[in-house]
Formats: C-alpha cells, sequence, structure tokens
C-alpha cells in the first residue's frame, strides 16, 4: 500500500491517557482521577480570566513578558530565566527536543510521569527507565545507568503517580554524579504542596547551566483548563526552549489569571492546608482498612497511591468505585496494576468515596 507511514520511534509511543471524568457508559461521575484542586481556582483568577476575553481577537504576548516578571519576583529569580509553555507538559517534550535525538539516551525513574516516555520517544532517543527504590527515586540505580549518550535525566519531585519526594541533599548528589552536557530536569508539578515550596531546586537551577525546573499552574492554582507551565533554568537553557516552542502558545487570558492566581497567596495557603487536612484524614482511614490488604504510599502530593494486596484487587475496586459513582486512576500501563490513585477532593467527596470503598472491600472480603 502507497500511504503516509509513521517513523518507527513515533509509531512506539503509547499516547498519553488522561484521568477519566466518565463511566464506560458516559455517566458523569466525581472526578477524583486527575489530581485538580477541589476547590477551584482564585475568584480573581476566574475574574481576570472573563476580563480577558474581551479581546479575543488580539494575538497574546508571545513571550509572557508580565507573567514571567511576576514569576521572577514571587520566586526572586531572573524572569529572563523562564519561559512559559502549554502546561508543563509541553516544556517537558521541548526539553526532549532540544537535547536528545537518535542515538542519545534520556533516563526517567520507573513509575515515573508518562509524558517522559512520550517526550523521549518524540526526540528519537533510547528510553532508559532506571529502577525505583519504594516507588520513588534510586539516585544510585538511576547514576549506574548513565553513560557518554546520556542527555536528559527527568525526576518528578514529588513524584507522579506514587507521591514519593526526594529530599534536597539526594538531588544534589545526582546533580554531582551528572556529565556536564546532562540537563536534569526536576518536574515540580507539585511542588506548591510541600511545606517549604521547594526552593533547594530553584537555588540548584540558579548555580548550575544543567538543570531546569518545571512547574505548573494546573494543580494547585486550578487552572488546568487553561494550561499554563513555566521553566526556569540557565539563559542557554531557556534560548533552546524559546527556539523550538510554538509561538503564542499561551493564551492571553491563561497568561493574565496565572498572574492573578499568583497573587492571591491565601488561596494557596487555603488550598495546601485543605490537601494537607484531608491527605491526612484519608491515610488514617486507609490504615484502619489495612486488614483489607491496603497499603498508602507516603505522599507529598495532592493524591494518595493505594495498593491492594488482599483480596480485593485493584481492577475491581476501580470498577465498582466507578458503578458507585466515583472515578479514580487505575493506571495498569504503568506498571502499578496493583494499585489507584485517588486525588484528594472536597470534604463530601473524600469521605464518600472512602464509604464506598469500605463497602466494596467488606463485600469482596
Amino acid at each position: 500500500m502507497n500511504t503516509p507511514i509513521a517513523k518507527p520511534w513515533i509509531e512506539a509511543i503509547s499516547a498519553y491517557t488522561p484521568g477519566k471524568a466518565k463511566s464506560d457508559d458516559g455517566r458523569v461521575l466525581i472526578k477524583l482521577s486527575a489530581n485538580e484542586n477541589p476547590l477551584g481556582c482564585s475568584p480573581a483568577a476566574a475574574t481576570a480570566l472573563v476580563d480577558k476575553s474581551t479581546s479575543l481577537a488580539r494575538y497574546p504576548d508571545p513571550a509572557c513578558t508580565a507573567l514571567r516578571e511576576a514569576l521572577g519576583a514571587a520566586y526572586e529569580i531572573d524572569s529572563d530565566q523562564i519561559v512559559c509553555g502549554t502546561g508543563s507538559d509541553e516544556l517537558l517534550n521541548l526539553i526532549a527536543m532540544g537535547y536528545a535525538g537518535a542515538g542519545d539516551d534520556i533516563i526517567y525513574v520507573r513509575y515515573g510521569f508518562s509524558v517522559y516516555d512520550i517526550a523521549a520517544r518524540k526526540a528519537a532517543a533510547n528510553v532508559i527507565v532506571a529502577p525505583d527504590k519504594d516507588y520513588g527515586t534510586d539516585v544510585d540505580a538511576l547514576l549506574a545507568l548513565v553513560t557518554d549518550k546520556t542527555r536528559v535525566v527527568f525526576v518528578a519531585n514529588p513524584n507522579n503517580p506514587t507521591g514519593t519526594y526526594t529530599d534536597d541533599a539526594e538531588i544534589a548528589r545526582l546533580h554531582a554524579g551528572l556529565p556536564g552536557n546532562c540537563v536534569l530536569v526536576l518536574d515540580q508539578a507539585y511542588g506548591e504542596y510541600l511545606e517549604d515550596d521547594g526552593p533547594a531546586a530553584l537555588e540548584l537551577a540558579r548555580r548550575h547551566d544543567n538543570v531546569l525546573i518545571t512547574r505548573t499552574f494546573s494543580k494547585i492554582y486550578g487552572l488546568a483548563a487553561e494550561r499554563i507551565g513555566w521553566c526556569y533554568g540557565h539563559a542557554g537553557l531557556i534560548a533552546t526552549l524559546n527556539r523550538v516552542r510554538a509561538p503564542f502558545n499561551v493564551t492571553a487570558a491563561g497568561q493574565a489569571a496565572a498572574i492573578a492566581a499568583l497573587a492571591d497567596t491565601d488561596f494557596v495557603t487555603r488550598s495546601r492546608q485543605h490537601n494537607a487536612i484531608w491527605r491526612d484524614w484519608m491515610v488514617t482511614e486507609f490504615a484502619a482498612l489495612s486488614n483489607h490488604g491496603l497499603k498508602v504510599i507516603p505522599s507529598w502530593g495532592n493524591f494518595l497511591m493505594v495498593l491492594f494486596e488482599g483480596t480485593c484487587s485493584a481492577e475491581t475496586a476501580y470498577h465498582a468505585l466507578m458503578a458507585e459513582g466515583y472515578i479514580v486512576r487505575w493506571l495498569p500501563g504503568q506498571g502499578l496494576g496493583n494499585g489507584l490513585r485517588i486525588t484528594i477532593g472536597t470534604e463530601d467527596e473524600n469521605r464518600g468515596v472512602m464509604s464506598a470503598l469500605r463497602q466494596i472491600l467488606d463485600a469482596n472480603a
């Protein structure tokens, strides 16, 4: 057949699968599958979004100048060393594209964010998966895989989908063990959920010319619909990303909403506190269900990864929760077929999903 054929490295990509919002039969469910902020977004951000919609005929600022300046002021970093993107997902792809290609290696940690694999394959790079340590980053195992072909190392910290966190000393040790021509990417999509907001990572990027930090407005800021991310690093790294990014990649309304969200520190604090209270509550609730073979991986994000090691399988619980009106994340494609990732929701959602799960476990005991 004389038809177009995709390149083999593109054919090898498994397309990203987002968290579902509906059941298999089309019912709208209570969505605890995508790590969205249950409190929504800042009212100021919502207002800014609406106000900016009056100028839809005008292109947005291609450089996101005002947003970069706001980020620079908020984090005390040079705004010229920031690039914004269509969510941090675009930036992760641009990094792989800018620094790796055929014959090069990109490393990420097993149970890491699935976009890393896609980004690496889009660049035609070799995908190298490092063994994990307790579902998190094993620095020694990762460094053991580094060769003269390694160009990019992706580390999510806190990690998605497992929620694990690697401390500053271990991240510094990882960086020290990498060659200078290898880019260390610290994906901090959930950084704002840390009590100290991860400043050590930003300092590492400030001091070294081979470290990039990626962040997003999709999580604690509650602007997932607008797809706004940002990346900080050495001027040379940022220049590369600006060369390959799409023009006008962040909408004018998105830029305005992000600036307003960044300024509303009370909303961010309230979101962080809500998450901490209800994440701890859910951990306690799961501990009471340990007799059913449930194990919770310690989490620093706005979700919990729960492993099912008893008579009720994760798959059974996943479908049973859907029948009860709740959708969570089951990830057999990432080697986590025995686990469910459950977003921290509102009080009613958290109590409801736990009540439903208790009934399911009792019925499958």
